[in-house]
């Protein structure tokens, strides 16, 4: 089964409808998909009230990818604002069990940054995000090209399947050592796709912080990108229980069109979506 869905639910203005308030916009987000990363734990370890909002918000069959905090990761400078790292990771799963207490837990998405290279303190810190994270379906997504290095990459994907880490499949710019390839081979039941655009300037651009994030993901896939990819989801759908695909490519508001484009081409039909909210000036008879 594909499950196609988007990096958050707040920035995505064809979803809603009218003028919608922002503890609105997961509602409506829910009649479109029955997926979502949370994207917000990256930068922030949701508050426990928060999640048992979000789940008793959204359909009974919707999960969400949530993303590990960016001290947990090595994205973090300076000290983390915690006592300790096991009281970082501990924080982190006391907000993940509580998406898996309503069975909405789809799985646990660390992603690393561009200098987490391969080499044997980083294969470590992988096992320790495996003991730390034992409960979890846990993603692993490498920015760096060396884990996929020609004579290396066989050993990744035997090492994540030797520790049941679900590989992160990425479409991204071919944009040196800081990107990798797209490598469509699973390591687990599940799989996850995520798709940051093909946006090569902006992958390598390295301006004010403000505007970085919008360059670097501004992309519209067009229908011939998406059939490609489609046809390799088609592949590696026999292969898990589930196949997770989420657009990631939203500075011009492309995600959620690029994700309807691909649901028709795949011709997904999800059940269980939250009806959607009539707006009162379409539809006039």
């Amino acid at each position: 089964m594909i499950v196609v869905g988007l990096t958050g639910w707040g920035d995505h203005p064809s979803l809603y409808s009218g003028v919608t308030p922002s503890k609105d916009k997961l509602f409506d987000y829910t009649g479109h998909f029955l997926t979502v990363e949370v994207d917000t734990s990256f930068y922030a370890i949701p508050a426990k009230e928060h999640v048992r909002k979000w789940c008793e918000d959204t359909p009974e069959n919707f999960r969400f990818v949530v993303k590990a905090y960016q001290g947990m990761t090595g994205h973090l400078r300076g000290e983390i604002p915690f006592e300790s790292k096991n009281d970082m990771f501990n924080a982190f799963i006391e907000c993940a069990n509580e998406f898996k207490r309503y069975g909405k837990l789809a799985m646990v998405l660390a992603q690393f940054p561009p200098w987490f290279d391969c080499q044997g303190k980083n294969v470590q810190y992988l096992l320790y995000i495996r003991q730390q994270l034992k409960d979890f379906e846990v993603a692993i997504e490498f920015r760096n090209q060396t884990w996929y290095a020609e004579n290396v990459v066989q050993q990744t994907i035997d090492f994540l399947r030797e520790h049941q880490f679900i590989h992160t499949i990425c479409d991204e710019p071919q944009a040196g050592v800081g990107s990798v390839p797209f490598y469509p081979v699973v390591t687990a039941n599940k799989a996850l796709i995520r798709l940051h655009g093909r946006n090569i300037h902006g992958w390598r651009n390295t301006g004010n912080a403000e505007n970085w994030r919008k360059v670097r993901f501004l992309y519209d896939y067009n229908k011939e990108e998406l059939q490609q990819l489609g046809d390799s989801m088609k592949k590696l759908e026999p292969e898990v229980n589930e196949l997770f695909v989420l657009f990631n490519n939203n500075s011009g508001n492309h995600a959620a069109k690029n994700a309807k484009e691909l649901q028709g081409m795949l011709n997904i039909n999800d059940v269980g979506l939250a009806p959607k909210q009539l707006n009162m000036f379409e539809g006039e008879l």
